[in-house]
C-alpha cells in the first residue's frame, strides 16, 4: 500500500474519534494541563520526497522525508529543541490547517501552495506549556526552498528521511531528570540532532499507527536537558 493511502487511513480513524483529546504517555507527563486556560495550537507534519523525484500517489514510506525546525536558543519555552513547524492558532486563522500552514511559512519560508493538507490527527495535550496541539498532515507535492525565515523563532530548518528515522539504530529513549523524578520519551537520532519530547512522541505514535515502526531497543537511554 502507498504511504499516502496509509496516512489517509490513519487520518480517517482520528476523524472518526473527533473530540477525543489524546494524552501524553504517563512516563512523560510532568504536570497536569489546565484545560480551562489551555491555548490551542497546530503543528505541520510535512511529508516530502527523500530523493530526487517528486512525491507520487504510489510513493512508499521509504520515499518520504519529514520537515523539522530547530527552535532558537533564546526562546522562553522549548529553546533549542527540534519541533514540527507550528504554533498558536490565531483568531485570523480560518482553520487548524490554515494555522499550521501559516506558522510553517513564517518559520521556514515554505511555499504553502505546494502543500496538500491530507487531514488532521487528534488534538493532544501538552501540559508543560498548557497547549492543546493538533497535528496537521501535509503532502509536499511541489517543493520549495526552506530556511530559518524568522531567526527569533528558528535556528535551523532540516529534512530527515523517514527511512533514517525508522532505522532501529537511530532510535533511543530520551530521559529528563527533575529532582528525584525521571521522565522518558521516545527519541530519534539524526545527524547529531536528537528529536525527543512532544515531537518524538507524536511521530512515534504516528509511525506505530501506520505500521512502519521496526523493533528497537527502548532501553538505550540518553540524558537530555
Amino acid at each position: 500500500m502507498s504511504a499516502r493511502l496509509e496516512l489517509e487511513k490513519v487520518i480517517a480513524r482520528h476523524t472518526a474519534q473527533v473530540g477525543a483529546t489524546q494524552k501524553l504517555p504517563s512516563e512523560w507527563v510532568m504536570s497536569d494541563i489546565e484545560l480551562g486556560a489551555a491555548r490551542r495550537a497546530a503543528v505541520l507534519i510535512l511529508f516530502g520526497a527523500a530523493g530526487e523525484a517528486a512525491l507520487e500517489p504510489h510513493s512508499r514510506a521509504g520515499d518520504l522525508d519529514v520537515l523539522f525546525v530547530e527552535r532558537a536558543a533564546t526562546l522562553r519555552k522549548h529553546a533549542g529543541q527540534i519541533a514540527f513547524p507550528g504554533g498558536g492558532i490565531d483568531q485570523e486563522d480560518s482553520s487548524v490547517a490554515d494555522a499550521a500552514l501559516r506558522e510553517a511559512w513564517e518559520e521556514t519560508g515554505v511555499d504553502t501552495s505546494g502543500i496538500e493538507v491530507l487531514g488532521t490527527l487528534g488534538e493532544t495535550e501538552l501540559p508543560v506549556s498548557n497547549f492543546l496541539v493538533t497535528p496537521v498532515i501535509g503532502w509536499w507535492h511541489t517543493e520549495s526552498k526552506v530556511y530559518p525565515a524568522d531567526p527569533a523563532e528558528s535556528a535551523g530548518v532540516f529534512r530527515a528521511p523517514v527511512a533514517h528515522l525508522l532505522e532501529p539504530r537511530n532510535r533511543l529513549t530520551g530521559v529528563v531528570q527533575r529532582g528525584n523524578q525521571k521522565f522518558k520519551s521516545p527519541a530519534f537520532d539524526f545527524e547529531d540532532r536528537i528529536i525527543w519530547g512532544f515531537t518524538a512522541i507524536v511521530l512515534d505514535r504516528l509511525f506505530n499507527e501506520l505500521g512502519w515502526t521496526q523493533p528497537w531497543n527502548n532501553r538505550r537511554e540518553l540524558r537530555m536537558a
